[in-house]
């Protein structure tokens, strides 16, 4: 099938880079040299554009046609800083509510949660620009719209931006099997952050280090996991519940 979010080409790259186009990816063959090439390579650091080098083999089984050692995903969003949309929160008198997604790269489990955050009012989500699933018209598609209605922050260090919300009060919730505190035994009214990761192998070890709690949702049966979208729903909608009604019981 077909990619539409594909193009390839130095110069279709830059055009695309000039016409204000933001990209999933751009992946560049080691080893390009010329002025044509520095003239890209100094557009895509300018806008700190997520970068791969990899070698020809990629290239040609992404693309049929003359690719000049240059291919592009193109997002199907327009991604927003999360340094600017922290303090607009508390200078609105929002009680901010902020979803970390660390290394979800399931287009579907991306869009889903995407759908979930949503309608559950998060504020934001963010992710970061490598080790994450491509914002592709398939997860905009699963998401139901969502993606171009919730803001989606990109990180180029993703512990650095969280050690930012940390410092900026927000509390930071990680949803881990390593955790020993039952997610309904917490309250979740203030700033928060609740960070999910991927189903193989969780929330990294330092953004589980820096979390101020590590928040687990009890298993019955044998599987030893929930699917992320899954696991993600349940602890935003306590959240919900929590602060939008209390009365309604959890047992």
């Amino acid at each position: 099938m077909k990619d539409n979010s594909l193009i390839y080409g130095i110069r279709a790259v830059m055009e695309a880079i000039e016409a204000g186009r933001e990209f999933e990816k751009v992946m560049v063959q080691k080893g390009l040299t010329g002025d044509l090439y520095r003239e890209l390579m100094q557009k895509l650091r300018a806008t700190g554009t997520p970068l791969q080098m990899v070698p020809p083999e990629t290239l040609h089984r992404l693309t049929n046609g003359n690719h000049q050692g240059v291919a592009a995903f193109v997002s199907a969003i327009t991604y927003q800083p999360i340094e600017q949309i922290i303090p607009m929160l508390f200078e609105q008198g929002r009680n901010p509510f902020i979803l970390i997604l660390d290394r979800v790269t399931d287009v579907r489990n991306f869009g889903a949660i995407a759908r979930t955050a949503e309608c559950a009012g998060v504020d934001a989500i963010l992710i970061p620009d490598h080790n994450s699933a491509r914002i592709t018209a398939d997860a905009v598609k699963t998401s139901a719209g969502a993606l171009h209605t919730i803001p989606v922050c990109r990180a180029t260090n993703l512990f650095q931006t969280v050690k930012f919300l940390k410092n900026s009060g927000i509390t930071l919730f990680a949803a881990t099997e390593k955790g020993n505190i039952h997610y309904h035994s917490m309250a979740y009214d203030q700033p928060l952050a609740l960070i999910m990761g991927s189903e193989e192998n969780g929330v990294s070890a330092d953004l589980l280090k820096i979390s101020d709690h590590l928040v687990r949702i009890p298993l019955l049966g044998t599987i030893g996991s929930l699917n992320v979208s899954v696991a993600a729903g349940v602890l935003m909608y306590e959240v919900i519940r929590q602060r939008n009604y209390r009365d309604i019981p959890t047992d």
